[in-house]
Formats: C-alpha cells, structure tokens, sequence
C-alpha cells in the first residue's frame, strides 16, 4: 500500500459538476471496502492495479502474449485474447506494450507533490465557479493520510474542497480529513442493517455513528465544513418509501440540523461497459433509467420524512419516454 506522501489512484475528471457547487476536478481514489450490488465504479473497488481489456482495439499482434511474465495472456481458439485474472499481477507491462491501448492499466502511484501540481492548474475554473477539488473513489479514506495532507495544502492555496465518501471507514481517518474539508458529501444507502450487510458486503451501524460524531466534531471545533447527504436510488434496493422515510428521520432526528442538503440520485447504467471490461457480471446490466415517475415517487416519499423538504435535491437522468 502506498505510504501518507504517495497514493493510488484511478483519475482525475475535470470540470465536473456533480461532486459538490461549482466546477470541480475529482480525483478517484482506489480501493472500497464495499461491494455495492450496483456499483457504478468497479475498477475502484480493488486495492490494486488491474488490467482491463478493450477488444475492440486489438489489432491481433500478440505482444501482450510475448511480453506478460505472468503468462495471464492467451489466444484462444476463436482469435480472441483472453486475459486470465486469476493469473494476472495488475503490472502493466503488458498495457505499457500494447501498440493499440486495447489493454489498459486501472490504477496509477502518484506523489503529493505531483497531484497538487496537476489541480491546481485548475485553479482558474474553481475560481470563477466556486468549485474545487473533490476526493472520491473508491473510498478516499483508506488513503486518509495523503488525503488528509492534499486537502491542507489545497486550503492553504486557497482551494475548496469536498470529500465524497461512504462512512465505511475508521472515525481516526474521518477525523484526520476533516479538519481540512469544507464540504462533505455522506453516502446513506440503507436504514436496514441487514439489508444493507446484504447488498453492500458490510453492516451500516459503522457507516452511522461515523455520521453523528462528525456532526459532533463540527460543532465542538467550530467548523464551518458544510454537510450532504447522498442517496443513490437503487430500483427495488434503496428506493423503497420506508427505506426513504428512515433515512429522512435519522437526519431529522440524530443530525441536529447540520445537514445542507439530501440528495437523492438517479440510479445510473452507463457502467455496463466499466463490469465487461473487467470480465465481471453487473446484477443491473438489463436495467433502464428510471423514469421521470419513478423519480417523482422516491422524491415525494423523501418529503413527506421528517426531514426538511427544501432541502431535498433529485439528480441524475431519468428515462426517456417514447
């Protein structure tokens, strides 16, 4: 694992302007300790580089089969290169080598000192818009240390920034980044614990009194970092209207007024190529967009929770009708 000064990351998407206000850069972090049944980054779960296959690009010239010292690359007996993952060490050779990018490598060691030279050639863009730079993943907090030291000297440059993350980490890495965060966007999935151990991998008790202490940690330290709260809207999973009332109350009820803004997202299914590349099955690959109902109907449920309905967003693309 990369030491504070270095991290692994996927990269960096500029100008983007759904991870917090204004025109941001978002660094994607590797590595998640869940495994969301609807993932929309499965090359962010792993904590380690992966190799991800393009075959479209392969012009059929066999280097990667000469060059892999794992020996993971193979012609098979329809032509096509199979790369096997179980053998496969995410080096990279054979993605350095591929004259076509068919293969790519998912994962990239950078130094502090090299990122913060990348964002801040942003500068201009956060400047006229009120963006920044946010850290996601992934989940940013397994690399808290870097993320912690980016975040002060992106402050001490003047630079706003955002941590999008799950929860699902230690309090010590939450607090350690905090201290240098101006916004935080929280993922709320599930009320349920059993439900949410069931399709994320893990329990959400974690998850919530990570939630209540960082409240507590604004307040006792006179912070001025700003809250979100995100939840994506999972078709039969997270969109149910007692999941939304549940959630609704906790925020009401446990959150003491700190929070900004909930936001529901629009479940999303331009992942599908994202799970092919890497050889891995999608529980929603045959999923549409929601439609413009559905959306109404998760919207009207979250403002008829206890929580303040105009502070209550929908975001995200909903299907077209024909």
């Amino acid at each position: 694992m990369p030491d504070a000064n270095t991290a692994l990351i996927l990269h960096l998407q500029r100008l983007s302007t759904e991870d917090g206000p204004g025109i941001r850069t978002t660094i994607f972090f590797k590595g998640c300790p869940l495994h969301c049944w609807w993932c929309h980054n499965p090359e962010s779960i792993s904590p380690h580089s992966q190799v991800q296959w393009l075959e479209t690009r392969c012009i059929g010239c066999e280097t990667c089969l000469e060059v892999c010292p794992n020996s993971a690359l193979t012609r098979q007996e329809n032509g096509e290169i199979f790369l096997d993952r179980v053998k496969c060490r995410g080096c990279g050779v054979c993605a350095e080598a591929c004259p076509s990018t068919a293969l790519e490598l998912l994962g990239e060691q950078v130094t502090l000192d090299e990122l913060l030279a990348e964002l801040l050639k942003d500068r201009a863009y956060f400047a006229a818009s009120g963006g920044g730079v946010t850290a996601s993943g992934g989940e940013p907090t397994l690399q808290a240390s870097f993320v912690a030291q980016l975040f002060d000297r992106l402050q001490a440059g003047g630079v706003h920034t955002a941590l999008d993350t799950s929860g699902a980490c230690s309090l010590a890495a939450l607090e350690s980044i905090l201290l240098h965060t101006d916004l935080v966007l929280y993922d709320l999935k599930l009320m349920n614990d059993v439900h949410h151990r069931r399709v994320t991998g893990q329990g959400n008790q974690r998850i919530l009194d990570n939630l209540v202490s960082i409240i507590k940690l604004i307040q006792k330290n006179n912070l001025s970092t700003r809250l979100w709260i995100r939840t994506p809207l999972i078709p039969g999973i997270t969109d149910q209207v007692g999941n939304l009332d549940a959630i609704g109350g906790f925020l009401h009820t446990d959150l003491d007024g700190e929070v900004e803004r909930w936001e529901l997202c629009a479940f999303n299914n331009l992942c599908q190529d994202k799970y092919r590349r890497l050889g891995l099955a999608w529980a929603f690959a045959n999923r549409p967009l929601m439609t413009q109902l559905e959306l109404d109907r998760c919207e009207a449920a979250a403002k008829a929770s206890p929580f303040d309905a105009d502070r209550i967003w929908v975001t995200g693309a909903a299907k077209v009708e024909q």
